[in-house]
């Protein structure tokens, strides 16, 4: 699990979009960066470009560190096909997104902490690995006595997001199957993301 020493928020302000496409999203009132010089516009080298992409991608799952982000990416390299494909396959293939993506919560970060304190199942077995890699297939379900937490509960009757087409969700019994990775279109993202500027980013 990411330490994370500010607000989540900060992170749309500092890279300029709604990254989770928030509605109380202090981006929405205040659309420049944070401190003295946030209003300021300046070019974007090429350079800088690569680098606010990789920060968007890495910040909309957790902020995940980068020790950890590096080695999904590496892991992409050496799979077969398109390798911003396989970056956001391997993403979406993490326990804690697709919990969020069953909207069992309401954020990734809610997702990691409702793991990490043993409430979800993968395949009728306890994991409290975030990070845990899915596969197709696999049943992910919350154990009865979570089902009754008030953010789960508000959060599968939540409007703001909708569940995905790779995944079969059973919202009155809080279980659902992960169908296979997604493509980068099938991946519902609130904002533009350009996986093939973190590719270049890392293969300078």
């Amino acid at each position: 699990m990411s330490k994370r020493i500010s607000s989540k928020y900060k992170i749309n302000r500092r890279l300029s979009v709604n990254l989770w496409g928030r509605p109380k999203s202090p981006f929405n009132k205040r659309d420049y960066p944070p401190g003295q010089h946030g209003q300021r516009r300046r070019k974007i080298s090429d350079f800088g470009s690569q680098l606010r992409a990789k920060q968007k991608l890495r910040g909309y799952y957790g902020n995940i560190n980068e020790k950890q982000f590096r080695r999904i990416y590496a892991e992409a390299v050496q799979a077969k096909g398109d390798t911003s494909e396989q970056l956001v396959g391997l993403l979406e293939s993490r326990l804690d997104i697709i919990v969020y993506r069953m909207l069992f919560v309401p954020t990734v970060f809610a997702a990691r902490q409702l793991i990490n304190h043993g409430h979800v199942t993968v395949n009728g077995k306890r994991v409290n690995i975030p990070s845990y890699t899915v596969k197709d297939g696999d049943e992910i379900s919350l154990k009865d006595q979570s089902k009754q937490i008030n953010l789960i509960q508000e959060s599968i009757v939540s409007q703001e997001r909708e569940i995905p087409e790779y995944l079969e969700v059973d919202v009155k019994e809080f279980k659902g199957r992960f169908l296979r990775a997604p493509l980068i279109h099938d991946v519902p993202y609130p904002v533009t993301m350009e996986p093939n500027l973190v590719i270049e980013y890392y293969s300078r």
